[in-house]
């Protein structure tokens, strides 16, 4: 038994792992590089004759980005998931052929036929035999986004798990990671191996803060989400904010009903609308709330912008008004998409804030623009300098992704621990700092960091 490293390995973008049994094998995931590791080439660079199977952790494009180039790259084998997954990828690899590949409708109808056809949506929990290949594999929720999964994989005589993304607990939406009950390897995301999320209640205060902002003075929040996970868990939260704070007798002081929570991505609001097709998948906590008769991903202060002639009539009305507003818009890294005219438009006015929720790799302009706007910088948007005079926040605990001390829960929970731990899907200090702390923990486990 092998596992090969086909990316994750010195970033967090490209994840793709093998795992070879004799002269077989499957890929956990095949996901687009990204930021600076972005690469010109984006063929399938390993042999894959011998491949039996796909498994996807979850349809984020860092994970399944590369799946129409292995496709055209001549793989034939089943493609598993979770059934949530079966339901959101179609719409994840359609927008990343139309932005990354070709227009050519029918070419990506091709594509999107071959991928139906090969899908094979799984239970959590239940164990599927892999045809060819002398391993199984099982499922089970991970907690990063709805269809998220980490896999287990029962092969010679061993138990490997590939841990995908992990999710913080007590997400929105979202059922919370259980460690498995046994795992002789693990292959763990190090994201942030070296630092810790802000508590739910601690990050929803902070979110409230900066709506007030907008609210105090006629601003705009502009908040770069990824289409898929982080916007749905943000609508989650300002549902449950209106909700406090939406009469005048919670707040005498500020128009919490007048706030308009704009969703500016078509992406995003079909991600959405599926989202709300996979309600039975949701947390007892969202459950309840729909039991109530709200709907926290549909409410009456949500507008959703299709066109592009509405998208940059919006952009100039929110340029020149004193309506507060919140507006969500992809791309989450600020590298494309509808978010970089409202960050030309809006960035220059301190009446305005820009919060970042997620990830930002190295080398796009969501980094550039946390690192250097905070002391009145600039960023280069399509070629421009555009001055940040908006105040600029970051809130950690809205990440999809596990915190250092998450990290260490699952990998630790695990009895008898694993004799080996591998940490892929992390920039170097993360991986170093976790590793660090994993062999305090775990003495008896040799901690890797895999080479490209």
């Amino acid at each position: 038994m092998d596992i090969i490293h086909h990316g994750a390995v010195s970033g967090v973008t490209g994840s793709c792992h093998e795992l070879r049994v004799n002269d077989a094998g499957i890929l956990i995931d095949c996901g687009l590089f990204q930021g600076t590791d972005a690469r010109d080439e984006l063929a399938i660079d390993f042999a894959i004759d011998h491949i039996k199977a796909l498994v996807v952790t979850h349809v984020h494009i860092d994970h399944v980005g590369r799946l129409p180039y292995l496709l055209g790259a001549g793989f034939e084998g089943p493609i598993y998931c979770s059934q949530p997954s079966a339901l959101l990828l179609p719409a994840m690899l359609e927008d990343a052929l139309k932005i990354g590949f070709t227009r050519n409708k029918k070419l990506i109808d091709r594509v999107l036929k071959v991928l139906e056809q090969r899908l094979r949506p799984l239970p959590y929990g239940q164990w599927q035999q892999i045809k060819g290949c002398d391993v199984r594999i099982r499922l089970q929720r991970a907690g990063h986004i709805l269809g998220s999964a980490y896999v287990e994989c029962e092969a010679a005589g061993e138990r490997v798990v590939f841990s995908g993304d992990l999710g913080a607990p007590h997400s929105p939406l979202l059922v919370a990671p259980v460690p498995p009950e046994r795992c002789d390897v693990l292959v763990l995301e190090s994201t942030y191996g070296d630092k810790n999320h802000e508590s739910r209640e601690h990050r929803r205060l902070r979110l409230k803060a900066a709506v007030e902002h907008a609210l105090e003075d006629g601003g705009t929040l502009l908040i770069p989400a990824f289409s898929l996970g982080r916007t749905q868990d943000l609508l989650y939260e300002l549902e449950s904010l209106i909700a406090e704070f939406g009469t005048e007798q919670a707040a005498p002081d500020l128009p919490w009903s007048e706030l308009e929570v704009v969703v500016d991505s078509l992406l995003a609001a079909n991600f959405t609308q599926l989202y709300r097709k996979l309600k039975p998948f949701w947390n007892e906590e969202a459950q309840a709330r729909l039991s109530e008769g709200r709907h926290p991903l549909s409410f009456e202060q949500l507008t959703v912008i299709n066109s592009h002639g509405d998208h940059l009539n919006a952009v100039g009305y929110l340029a020149r008004s004193h309506k507060p507003c919140v507006v969500l818009a992809g791309s989450g890294m600020c590298s494309g998409g509808r978010v970089v005219n409202y960050l030309k438009a809006l960035l220059n006015d301190a009446r305005n804030d820009v919060l970042f929720v997620g990830y930002q790799a190295e080398g796009t302009p969501g980094r550039d623009i946390l690192e250097y706007g905070p002391d009145g910088g600039w960023v280069e948007l399509d070629g421009e300098r555009f001055d940040i005079c908006a105040q600029v926040h970051q809130i950690s605990g809205y990440s999809a992704h596990a915190g250092q001390d998450d990290l260490i829960a699952f990998a630790t929970g695990i009895h008898p621990p694993p004799r080996q731990i591998r940490l892929i899907h992390g920039e170097a200090e993360a991986k170093a700092v976790l590793r660090a702390r994993l062999g305090e923990l775990l003495p008896g486990t040799e901690v890797v960091v895999p080479g490209p």
